[in-house]
């Protein structure tokens, strides 16, 4: 169960990363941060975002046109 939740449905690259990096500077390291993306590029964001920031992808999921991650920060 994540700590915290991001609603980012409905919006467009870049908007779902930076709003993602903002609420992870303003949680806790070893929380996790789930986000909600309609974004189909947002996949493909995250994983970069997580690998550049070195933040932890847990893991992440769709359906019905819909994105789920889960990330927890590292630092």
């Amino acid at each position: 169960m994540p700590d915290h939740v991001l609603d980012a449905r409905r919006l467009n690259c870049p908007l779902p990363i930076l709003r993602a990096k903002k609420a992870l500077k303003e949680i806790a390291v070893g929380e996790t941060l789930e986000i909600h993306a309609t974004d189909p590029g947002s996949v493909k964001d995250f994983e970069a975002f997580c690998r550049a920031t070195g933040n932890e992808l847990v893991d992440s999921s769709s359906a019905n046109g819909e994105f789920h991650f889960h990330i927890r920060r590292v630092k």
